[in-house]
């Protein structure tokens, strides 16, 4: 898994939003951007960090920026999760983890001595020109929408 770095370009991706839109990286170049990965809806961590950017969705806005989640959830299920939680940002599909894989997010993880293949919760920071400014791994739901601001 390679992970990217301060100053890498990020890597390009095509998609489909909550309501089935198509979204690319391009169309958000110009502005900052917040690009999260969580492991799935409506889960207490996934929550805990979504409704953190939500709560600080104006100050990244201040910044020029915009908040996208990426899941491997489908459209449906982001689109609950999206409205039950009055989140004001896209959530993005990622159903066969490609973008997660492109990020180095996919990988292995371990729950009560099992081990599976899932996203492991990370964000990065991206300048208006697609160059990453910030990478973390491993970041705390709690956190995760504080580091991403003094990033911004």
């Amino acid at each position: 898994m390679t992970r990217l770095q301060t100053g890498d370009a990020a890597p390009a991706f095509d998609t489909v939003d909550e309501n089935g839109q198509n979204v690319s990286l391009q169309d958000f170049l110009g502005r900052r951007i917040v690009l999260y990965f969580y492991p799935k809806d409506n889960t207490s961590g996934c929550t805990t960090q979504a409704c953190g950017f939500r709560d600080a969705y104006s100050d990244v806005e201040g910044k020029n920026a915009v908040v996208l989640g990426v899941s491997p959830d489908s459209s449906s299920s982001h689109a609950r999760f999206k409205e039950k939680h009055s989140l004001p940002f896209p959530l993005l599909v990622d159903a066969d983890h490609s973008i997660a894989e492109a990020y180095g997010v996919w990988g292995e993880k371990s729950m009560y001595g099992k081990k599976y293949m899932g996203i492991i919760r990370s964000q990065f920071v991206i300048d208006e020109q697609g160059v990453v400014l910030d990478a973390q791994y491993k970041v705390s739901p709690k956190v995760s929408p504080k580091k991403a601001l003094d990033a911004l």
